[in-house]
């Protein structure tokens, strides 16, 4: 069986699907992935998936605070919690860009950001340079998120935590390994959005003690159709990017 660990790197750009990833990787990534989902809709779940949990909270608030600031607002702060919720305080100075599909693309953001960067990094993961550099991209933002937007002192220190790890993992690790972790970690990105399946199906939540729309209640009050259709919608939509990013970093 080829070892990337022992390739020279001036052919490092060859595809990782063909040797230790494509065996076993595919298989371990649809049992994560269905596990990590199931385990997330009970309340005791979310600790036995504790720095997954954290990640996808993170994930989910980092894409509505990127999205408000791409969208002409200001992203203020990101708060994480113990209990592995999280908030992204933004504002918007003046009007936001497209009005109300303008608000309605930051709530969507939270949900569909994570799965769309989620399915790049598994589709980069079919080359060794892109799935390394990848690594460091993501480690590095999180980290600069720390420097940047995380208020919160719990979040401080479990995303620098994640950061770091990452980029060891991409500076020390066997080249098959990283090749694995930038698939496993978008594959956890892509099923972020079902962190807490029934969050895509209701019109308001209570975070921190504070009452608000959801997303899904926050798009539907933007735009025409229920809350219900909007989260259907963005399940699927999720799924699919993660089954066709999953093809395509296997495809021979």
């Amino acid at each position: 069986m080829k070892n990337f660990s022992d390739i020279p790197d001036q052919v490092s750009g060859e595809s990782i699907s063909n040797n230790t990833v494509e065996k076993m990787g595919l298989s371990w990534l649809i049992i994560a992935a269905i596990a990590t989902v199931v385990l997330w809709q009970f309340p005791w779940g979310d600790y036995i998936l504790y720095p997954f949990t954290i990640l996808a909270t993170w994930f989910h608030e980092m894409a509505h605070g990127l999205a408000a600031i791409i969208l002409g607002g200001n992203f203020q702060k990101l708060l994480l919690y113990p209990n592995g919720s999280g908030l992204a305080r933004y504002t918007y100075t003046g009007s936001l860009f497209l009005g109300p599909i303008g608000r309605a693309l930051v709530a969507a953001a939270g949900l569909m950001g994570p799965p769309i960067a989620g399915a790049l990094f598994i589709i980069a993961s079919r080359k060794f340079r892109h799935a390394h550099y990848s690594l460091i991209f993501l480690g590095g933002i999180l980290l600069l998120s720390v420097f940047l937007w995380v208020r919160s002192l719990f979040g401080i220190i479990a995303i620098s935590l994640l950061g770091i790890t990452i980029l060891i993992i991409a500076l020390k690790s066997p080249k098959w390994l990283q090749g694995f972790a930038i698939q496993f970690l978008g594959t956890q990105a892509c099923i972020s959005t079902f962190h807490q399946l029934d969050y895509l199906f209701t019109h308001s939540v209570t975070i921190a003690g504070r009452d608000m729309l959801s997303d899904t209640g926050q798009i539907a009050e933007q735009l025409l159709l229920p809350y219900w259709f909007w989260g259907s919608l963005i399940a699927a939509t999720s799924f699919m990017l993660l089954v066709q990013s999953l093809r395509i970093a296997y495809r021979q």
